[in-house]
């Protein structure tokens, strides 16, 4: 369905800006108590608020960017960097508990950072920014740098992989889906390919020998009359045979098996993610009434597959009735599309009925009575 994968980036999106909410609550709540503890001045609480603050705005539209295949946002992380550094050299006083506060944001740069640039440069500056924090935060505080190392490599590594994962399950998504439709294309092609290689078979040679002998008819209307109506008769008998050919073949383009409608209805839907179950009891229906019905079930799959967001779909033929249920699609506000209006007209041409509507459950309901 086309929107799984829109749902999908979105939710991954959700949860990375909530971990990022959550991790600018926990150091802000370490600076505001440093500062409600008269270790820290106002000012520099204040300023590595709103550093901290810019960081975490900046990471969300760093991601966006990323998993909208932008060009590199080399301004919001460069901006995003700097804000990261003066956040993390503040002279904030740290816990005597553990090494790991407030500073660790410039690791959230670093899980950014890392969608953008290639591995060994993030290895790099990693090695360096770990480096260099736990210098500068076991050289001013009283935790021994042993501690300081533990607490920064877990941030150095977790925030990183946590986002390269991410994205590459967002990819993953993604191409699972754009397989889907490429083979949805493919298959739609080479029905294509085969019909048109049918009537290049039909009429290929009867096209040919109609056009040699209409020209043959030409030269010879006023050199042997009799000849070139003789030829003209023959022009008019291919004719005739091609025609009937070329109505057979559309005939049995058009005509549909109810039984390979329902297979080919259930693998489709499966195949984009919803749940189909079948009741079908169809044996006591002539072959028109199977058609009709085939071509109800085949409309209502390819709107189910092109409009919806439906994880489960139900078919059931009783009695002549078709009912095909969906928990995904909506009415569009225009009305029905062109599809099942031609499916309507069908359906009232032949005898039958037909409608296609959300019902009061939430469902989306489609409905073919065939006559009897």
């Amino acid at each position: 369905m086309a929107t799984r994968p829109e749902t999908a980036k979105k939710f991954l999106l959700y949860w990375m800006d909530g971990t990022a909410v959550l991790l600018g609550i926990f150091y802000g709540s370490a600076l505001i108590s440093a500062t409600a503890q008269a270790q820290t001045s106002m000012l520099v609480m204040l300023t590595a608020l709103a550093c901290m603050a810019g960081v975490l705005v900046l990471f969300s539209l760093v991601l966006r960017d990323a998993y909208d295949d932008r060009p590199a946002p080399t301004v919001k992380l460069t901006v995003a960097a700097l804000l990261a550094v003066v956040a993390a050299l503040l002279p904030v006083p740290h816990p005597p508990e553990g090494g790991g506060t407030w500073e660790s944001v410039i690791y959230l740069w670093l899980g950014a950072a890392v969608l953008y640039l290639p591995l060994r440069v993030i290895i790099g500056i990693g090695a360096v920014l770990l480096t260099a924090m736990t210098a500068y935060v076991s050289a001013t505080g009283p935790v021994p740098w042993q501690a300081v190392l533990v607490s920064h490599i877990f941030a150095a590594a977790l925030l990183p992989v946590g986002s390269r994962i991410w994205y590459w399950l967002w990819r993953t998504i993604r191409d699972a889906h754009d397989s889907q439709e490429a083979k949805a294309r493919l298959a739609v092609s080479e029905e294509r390919l085969r019909f048109a290689r049918d009537l290049h078979d039909l009429l290929g040679h009867s096209l040919s020998v109609i056009t040699l002998k209409s020209e043959l008819s030409a030269k010879m209307a006023t050199k042997d009359p009799v000849r070139a109506a003789s030829e003209m008769s023959e022009v008019r008998r291919l004719a005739g045979e091609s025609l009937i050919e070329v109505q057979v073949a559309v005939d049995g383009y058009r005509s549909l098996e109810l039984d390979k409608e329902l297979a080919g209805a259930r693998a489709a839907l499966e195949a984009a993610g919803a749940t189909c179950t079948i009741d079908a009891r169809a044996e006591d229906l002539s072959p028109p009434a199977r058609t009709l019905l085939a071509w109800a079930i085949r409309e209502g799959a390819t709107n189910v597959l092109k409009h919806s967001r439906a994880t489960w779909c139900s078919i059931t033929i009783d009695g002549g009735v078709l009912e095909m249920r969906n928990d995904g699609v909506h009415a569009p506000d225009g009305g029905t599309g062109s599809g099942l209006r031609g499916l309507s007209e069908r359906m009232s041409t032949a005898g039958g009925s037909f409608s296609a509507s959300p019902t009061r459950t939430g469902e989306f309901l489609l409905r073919a009575r065939v006559p009897a």
